[in-house]
């Protein structure tokens, strides 16, 4: 067990968080219990994963995708009074790191996809440094690399195949990153892989030859929180326990 302070200052210290602009707060966004037993982790802090930890009884959750973002209305209505109203029910504290948890260079989303995908990054771009960019292992060729990233990740990628050009450099970026692509490419990547795709990015790609594949939002954004969870259950003791909720984005 460990105290609901010393655990924020230890995940403030280890992800940097005051070094990042922001579309949100990043930290403890509901406080619940002052003694935290158990963390449950999830990408997003949806109603199904507020109900999900609850059953499992846990005294915090830990999310990717946090409850409050710029430009919101601010009201506890609706479908977000119900989620803080659930959360304060149960003195559940929920904390939540977007940028800083995708740029941790070990424990992040960047890093611990890539690592799943046999990509090391040797190099970062993008605003913030939140692109990583590395070697493509010799034995992958596009299609090669396709079928890894719908073997990781249980779902097969949306393929933009540029001009099919060797693969020697990828660059990555985990969820909504296809506004890096143009970045990627000014960094030498020969593919791209982020989550989502927008209309530009497919007329990019033809026009560059640099192939791009939007791998799922969700799905490439499960792994960070997994190992700050395995972190702190080896530094502080906790019980933990990583809750996916699918999401078809």
């Amino acid at each position: 067990m460990i105290d609901r302070e010393a655990l924020h200052r230890h995940l403030q210290e280890l992800l940097e968080a005051d070094r990042f602009k922001d579309y949100g707060p990043n930290g403890l966004q509901v406080e619940g219990k002052p003694v935290i037993h158990k963390l449950v982790t999830g990408v997003t802090a949806s109603l199904a994963l507020i109900d999900a930890a609850i059953a499992a009884k846990a005294d915090a959750i830990l999310v990717h995708h946090g409850l409050f973002w710029r430009g919101q209305d601010g009201r506890l209505t609706g479908w977000m009074k119900q989620r803080v109203a659930r959360l304060i029910q149960h003195d559940i504290n929920l904390f939540a790191y977007h940028l800083p948890l995708d740029a941790h260079t070990s424990l992040g989303n960047n890093a611990q996809w890539g690592q799943r995908l046999g990509l090391v990054a040797d190099g970062r771009f993008g605003d913030q440094d939140l692109g990583f960019l590395g070697p493509v292992p010799d034995e992958l060729d596009l299609a090669g690399m396709v079928e890894r990233v719908t073997q990781v990740l249980g779902r097969a990628p949306v393929m933009v195949p540029g001009d099919g050009r060797a693969l020697k450099r990828a660059a990555w970026c985990s969820g909504g990153a296809q506004g890096y692509f143009e970045g990627a490419i000014a960094a030498g990547a020969d593919v791209f892989l982020t989550g989502e795709i927008s209309e530009p990015q497919a007329h990019y790609a033809r026009e560059t030859g640099v192939a791009f594949l939007a791998c799922g939002h969700h799905a490439s954004e499960r792994y960070g929180v997994q190992a700050i969870g395995q972190h702190l259950v080896s530094r502080l003791g906790l019980q933990h326990e990583f809750l996916d909720i699918d999401n078809p984005a």
